[in-house]
C-alpha cells in the first residue's frame, strides 16, 4: 500500500550530478521498496555492476540500501521518523549513490513522512492547584502540556475540560506551531460550597485513527489570594556558546505580585518540557536565575525553548518564555572518508585523470564549517572541489607521471576550516604508478675495448658488455644481440659470440695476430617490452701478439745446388764490412726484436757479427797467414718468451781474384766430380760469347731496326740467371739503402780480370752475363757501409 503511495520526483542538474527525490513513509518494515533507482535515473541494469554502484551515507546509520541486481531502493532498517528527525519538518535523507568507471555521482533525497503513531501524553499523573475563592472570574491558570511526537495533522490539535461548572479551557499560541493551555475561572469558588474539585483534562491529535491523552486536576480552594504574579517579560531571549561550562548563569527572569505577606510571595519553576531540557537548564526558585546544568553541543541543538511558571502563595501564576540561542564555536574537526580511489595508475594517463572521489564533512556552522583541502606541493597531482558541492573533492592527475622518477605516491590530503583558530585533518592514500616501456637500456660505457692473446682456446671469455634499463620487470629485462657485419668478408658471429642474458662476449676462433690485429663489431641491448626499445655500443677487441714465429733469414740465401761466398780482400782493414744478415720476425713489438750472434766460426778472432743489425765485420788485419775459405754460423734470436731463433751459414773467402776464389771453394760445391772439367768450360764458353759478339755485330749494322729485338733476348736470357733476392725498404736494419751497378771482366787467368764501377742504381739486383765473358751485377748497398766495394760471387 505505501509502495502506491510513494511519490517520485525526478531533477537534473548538470554533468554527472543528478538528484532524485522519494517520499516514503515513516516505521516501513525491512525490505520494502523505496523505489527504481535504474528506471528513475535511466541506468542499465549492468551498469550498476559494471560500476560498483554503492549507497554512501553521511549518517553513521545506513536505512536505505541498494539492490543491484534489480535496481531498487530497499528499507534497510527501520525508519522512526520521531528519533530520526524529532520535531523538524520536513524529515529527509540524504544518500549519494557512487559509480565507478567512469566516476559518476548521483544525489538522492527521501522525505520521511509522519504517520500517527504516537498519542499525546502528559509527562505527569496529576496537577494540582490551590485556589483562592476570591479568585475573579477570568483568572488563568497555567496547565501542563501534552506532548505528541508527531508532527502536522498528527500532532497535538485540541484540548478538553470535563466538568466544565467552574472552569473552561483557553489556548494561546507562542509562535512556532506551540500553545500554552490555561485553564479560565468562569465561575467564583465558594470554599463552603465545595472545597476540592477533580478535573480530567484530555489531549486529541488529528490522525486517523484519532489518538488521546489525559491527566487529571485537583484543584483545591484556598481563602483569598485576588492577585497573580506578573512576567516583566512574556519572552525572554538569551545567548549561550557551546560548550559552556556547567553552572553558567544564562539569564534571569522577573516576575511581580500586587499581594503582601506569604500571598505576595512568587516562586520560579521550569515547566515540564520534552528531550530533557528541564534537566539540561536550573532557575533559582527565589532569585528566577536561569543557570546551565550540563553540556550544549551546537551540532546537536541551535535553540533552547523553556517555559517559565511563577506562582504564589496563593496558587495563582503566570508563565513566560525563554529562548536561548546556541553560538558555534569551531570544535569539530573536518571529517575526510575517501568515496572511491584508484590503487594503481599507468604513467602514460592524460592530464585530469581523477585518481579518488573524497567527501568532507564539518559538523561546524558558518565558517566554521567550510572547508578547503590541500595537498603538499611536490607532487604531480592537485585536488579540487566538485562543481556545486563544496564538500566533495577530486583528486587529479596536474602533471605527466614518470615510474623511474617516482614508482610510487604517499599523498597526503590535508582539509582545514575556516574557523578563528582553524582545525584540520588529514588523510594519505597511496598510489602506484604502473609502468610503460619508455626508456631504452643504456650501456654502462659508450665505448668497449678489451685484449684477448693470440692463439686462444675457442669458447673463450673474452669480457662482458652491461646496459641497465629504468623500466620495471620485463619492461628492464635485457637482451644482448650480436649485430651482424663482416670482418675480411667473413662473417663476424664467426669470430665472436654473445650470452644474451648476461652480456658475455666469447671467442668462437683461435685468433691469429699475424692475420688479424683488431676486431670491431657492434653489440645491441633490447628490453623486453612491447614494442621492444634498444641501444648499441661499438666494441673494439685488440688482438695481442705471442712469440710463435721463428725470425726468417732473408739474407744470404742459401742457395740449394750452389756455393755462395763472401770475398774479403787480404788488404782489408780492420773493421771491413764482409756482409749484413738480413732477417725478419713476423711478431711485433719485443717478440720482434732480433739480436745476431756468432754461434761458430773457422777463426773467431777474424770475424764479429754486431748484435743489433747482424752486420759481420773483420776484427783485425788479414794476414797471408789466415785460411783463404771461412765457414761462419750465424744465429738470429726474437726477444720473445721462450724466444725463437735461426741460423744462416756464412761463406767467406780471402782471396784477391776470382780464379783464386774458385779453386777455393770447389771443394764446397756438391757436384765436386766437374771441377777437373772447368777450364775446359771457360775456354767452350769464351768461343761461344765470341761467336754470338761477331753475329750481334752484323745484325746491328745490318738491320739496326731490329735493335729492340735483341735488347729483347737479352733481357730473356738474364731471367733465367740466378737473382739476388730484393729487401723490403721496412727492414732498416737488413736492407741495404743503395743499388750499384757494376761491370766485371774476368778470365782463367787472374792477372787479367777487372772492375768497373758504373752508377748507383735503383732497380732489383739482376746478375746478368754478357758476350764475350762480361758479367753485369747490380746490387744493394748500405748508404753508410764502408766505401769498399763489396764483390758477391756465385758458382758458375
Amino acid at each position: 500500500m505505501w509502495q502506491r503511495l510513494a511519490c517520485v520526483m525526478v531533477f537534473f542538474v548538470c554533468g554527472v550530478h543528478t538528484q532524485v527525490s522519494y517520499s516514503i513513509p515513516e516505521e516501513m518494515g525491512k525490505g520494502s521498496v523505496v523505489g527504481n533507482i535504474a528506471q528513475d535515473l535511466g541506468l542499465d541494469l549492468q551498469r550498476l555492476k559494471s560500476g560498483k554502484a554503492r549507497i554512501y551515507v553521511a549518517d553513521s546509520v545506513e536505512y536505505i540500501e541498494l539492490d543491484k541486481g534489480r535496481g531498487l531502493l530497499l528499507i534497510k532498517e527501520k525508519i522512526d521518523r520521531e528519533v530520526l528527525c524529532a520535531k523538524t519538518t520536513p524529515c529527509a535523507l540524504h544518500l549519494q549513490m557512487i559509480l565507478e568507471d567512469p566516476m559518476e555521482l548521483y544525489t538522492i533525497t527521501v522525505e520521511i513522512t509522519d504517520i500517527n503513531d504516537n498519542a499525546p501524553s502528559f509527562q505527569e499523573k496529576e496537577i494540582t492547584f490551590e485556589i483562592s475563592e476570591s479568585a475573579v472570574i477570568g483568572a488563568k491558570f497555567m496547565l501542563e502540556k501534552a506532548l505528541d511526537p508527531d508532527v502536522g495533522i498528527n500532532g497535538l490539535q485540541n484540548y478538553s475540560l470535563k466538568p466544565t461548572d467552574y472552569f473552561s479551557l483557553k489556548s494561546q499560541s507562542q509562535g512556532a506551531g506551540s500553545k500554552n493551555v490555561e485553564m479560565v475561572l468562569h465561575k467564583n469558588l465558594d470554599r463552603e460550597k465545595q472545597e476540592r474539585m477533580s478535573l480530567l483534562l484530555t489531549a486529541v491529535d488529528g490522525g486517523e485513527p484519532q489518538m488521546s491523552g489525559t491527566i487529571q486536576i485537583h484543584v483545591t480552594v484556598l481563602d483569598v489570594n485576588d492577585n497573580a504574579p506578573i512576567f516583566s517579560q512574556k519572552m525572554y531571549k538569551a545567548t549561550l556558546t557551546e560548550n559552556s561550562q556547567k553552572g553558567s548563569i544564562i539569564t534571569v527572569v522577573s516576575a511581580s505580585d500586587a499581594d503582601q505577606g506569604p500571598n505576595g510571595k512568587i516562586t520560579y519553576y521550569i515547566s515540564k518540557t520534552e528531550g530533557g531540557v528541564r534537566d539540561l537548564f536550573t532557575i533559582d526558585q527565589l532569585s528566577g536565575e536561569v543557570t546551565l546544568n550540563g553540556e550544549v553541543d551546537y551540532e546537536m541543538a541551535s535553540n533552547y525553548e523553556i517555559d517559565i511558571q511563577a506562582k504564589d502563595q496563593g496558587g495563582l501564576s503566570d508563565s513566560c518564555k525563554l529562548s536561548i540561542d546556541v553560538l558555534d564555536i569551531n570544535d569539530n574537526k573536518p571529517i575526510i572518508k575517501i568515496l572511491s580511489m584508484s590503487s594503481s595508475i599507468s604513467e602514460e594517463s592524460p592530464l585530469e585523470t581523477v585518481i579518488a572521489m573524497i567527501n568532507v564533512n564539518d559538523p561546524d556552522s558558518g565558517s566554521n564549517g567550510q572547508v578547503r583541502c590541500t595537498i603538499e606541493d611536490n607532487v604531480p597531482f592537485d585536488i579540487t572541489s566538485s562543481v556545486g558541492r563544496s564538500n566533495f573533492f577530486n583528486l587529479r592527475t596536474q602533471q605527466k607521471l614518470d615510474r623511474e622518477k617516482n614508482a610510487e605516491y604517499n599523498i597526503s590530503v590535508t582539509c582545514t576550516d575556516d574557523g578563528a583558530q582553524p582545525l584540520s585533518s588529514s588523510a594519505s592514500l597511496r598510489l602506484h604508478i604502473i609502468d610503460v616501456n619508455d626508456n631504452a637500456p643504456v650501456f654502462e660505457r659508450n665505448f668497449y675495448e678489451a685484449h684477448i692473446l693470440e692463439n686462444n682456446a675457442p669458447g673463450h671469455s673474452i669480457f662482458t658488455v652491461k646496459a641497465s634499463d629504468t623500466d620495471w620487470k620485463q619492461n628492464a629485462r635485457v637482451s644482448y644481440i650480436l649485430v651482424e657485419s663482416a670482418v675480411n668478408g667473413v662473417s663476424v658471429s664467426s669470430y665472436v659470440s654473445v650470452n644474451a642474458e648476461s652480456g658475455d662476449i666469447s671467442a668462437v676462433r683461435s685468433f691469429d695476430y699475424e692475420q688479424l690485429k683488431e676486431l670491431h663489431f657492434c653489440i645491441k641491448a633490447q628490453d623486453g617490452g612491447s614494442p621492444p626499445l634498444s641501444s648499441n655500443v661499438t666494441v673494439k677487441i685488440i688482438i695481442q701478439d705471442q712469440n710463435d714465429n721463428a725470425p726468417q733469414i732473408l739474407y744470404p740465401v742459401q742457395a740449394g745446388g750452389s756455393v755462395v761466398a763472401e770475398m774479403v780482400p787480404r788488404s782489408a782493414d780492420v773493421g771491413y764490412l764482409v756482409t749484413k744478415v738480413v732477417a725478419v720476425d713476423v711478431d711485433s713489438g719485443q717478440n720482434a726484436w732480433l739480436s745476431y750472434k756468432l754461434q761458430k766460426a773457422t777463426d773467431r778472432a777474424l770475424f764479429e757479427v754486431g748484435a743489433q743489425n747482424g752486420e759481420i765485420r773483420t776484427v783485425r788485419q788479414v794476414t797471408d797467414t789466415d785460411a783463404v775459405k771461412h765457414r761462419l754460423i750465424v744465429v738470429v734470436e726474437d726477444n720473445g718468451q721462450p724466444s725463437r731463433s735461426a741460423t744462416v751459414t756464412v761463406n767467406v773467402a780471402i782471396a784477391d781474384s776470382f780464379p783464386e776464389v774458385i779453386s777455393e771453394f770447389n771443394s764446397l760445391n756438391p757436384e765436386s766430380k766437374y771441377s777437373d772439367s772447368l777450364t775446359f768450360y771457360l775456354i767452350l764458353a769464351l768461343a761461344v760469347v765470341s761467336v754470338l759478339f761477331i753475329f750481334s755485330l752484323i745484325a746491328i749494322i745490318s738491320l739496326k731496326i731490329f735493335r729492340w729485338s735483341r735488347e729483347r733476348q737479352f733481357y730473356k736470357s738474364a731471367a733465367n740467371l740466378p737473382v739476388i733476392p730484393y729487401y723490403p725498404p721496412v727492414y732498416a736494419d737488413g736492407t741495404l739503402q743503395r743499388v750499384y751497378n757494376y761491370e766485371m771482366c774476368g778470365t782463367t787467368d787472374s792477372r787479367m780480370s777487372d772492375i768497373k764501377f758504373v752508377r748507383p742504381y735503383s732497380q732489383n739486383t739482376l746478375v746478368n752475363v754478357s758476350h764475350g765473358g762480361t758479367v753485369r751485377r747490380e746490387e744493394r748497398a748500405q748508404e753508410d757501409a764502408d766505401p769498399s766495394l763489396e764483390v758477391r760471387l756465385f758458382s758458375i
